[in-house]
């Protein structure tokens, strides 16, 4: 499975905990070099400090994404230190979920910029070199919440639908390129997702919930593995994934 991940260089947004670190080191493990943007400098440079350890290749960027220009420097710096970038892994993302008659518009606006628009300037980074190299992926993060809308989780639901469909336009557009475009939907993983809920009671309903049924990270790690392992001529355009006990 690992025949064409091995030199494969994937770029990963919010790879300082949780899915990205997780597939991250595990990429890493598999002969991929790996270029690893997120807020949290520290963590990222330790993070990249266990993977020279172990063996592997790997470079930090503090990254905000809701900045372009932050993204294009870690797509920029990738292909500096690599050659050329294979994969961008956009799994930067937040999950404050709240009711609309809570008014927090400050949190729907900052879903908006870091699923949506985080997900875009990824996009946007990579493109030009895919186009150039005829070659590329582009592996977005949508969520089970992408595919059913839920209360208390409009604008969550909202934005996570909007990442599948941007996929699948994004998959039409790139055909003459040789781009391969995938979008994984996740369940309850076992990430610091449900930290950001600030509704005191719905936090920690949610919490207890994913704490008892939750898969680990490395899941989702699996599910980035195999699509980028498939051959070249194999566009894995969907995962959804959940855990075997989660109801909905």
């Amino acid at each position: 499975m690992t025949d064409n991940i091995t030199g494969k260089v994937i770029v990963i947004t919010g790879a300082s905990s949780g899915m990205g670190e997780a597939t991250a080191r595990d990429l890493a493990a598999k002969g991929a070099k790996v270029a690893l943007g997120a807020r949290r400098a520290d963590r990222l440079e330790a993070l990249v400090k266990d993977i020279k350890d172990a063996g592997g290749e790997a470079v930090a960027v503090a990254t905000d994404v809701t900045k372009l220009d932050e993204v294009q420097k870690l797509v920029d710096t990738a292909k500096e230190a690599f050659g050329r970038v294979d994969v961008i892994f956009n799994n930067a993302g937040l999950m404050p979920l709240s009711p609309l008659e809570s008014l927090k518009i400050d949190e729907w606006n900052q879903m908006i910029d870091v699923n949506m628009k985080g997900t875009l300037y990824g996009i946007a980074a990579v493109l030009p070199i895919f186009k150039e190299q005829k070659s590329g992926q582009v592996i977005n993060v949508s969520s089970v919440y992408g595919h059913k809308t839920v209360a208390t989780g409009a604008v969550y639901c909202a934005t996570k639908h909007a990442v599948r469909s941007l996929s699948e336009g994004l998959r039409q557009e790139v055909k003459p390129y040789n781009v391969r475009v995938t979008v994984i939907s996740p369940g309850a993983v076992d990430t610091e997702l449900t930290q950001h809920i600030s509704e005191p009671e719905l936090g920690d309903n949610v919490r207890d919930l994913v704490k008892k049924i939750a898969v680990p990270a490395t899941t989702m790690a699996d599910m980035v593995a195999f699509a980028i392992s498939q051959p070249e001529n194999v566009d894995v355009s969907e995962i959804l994934f959940r855990p075997t006990v989660q109801p909905e």
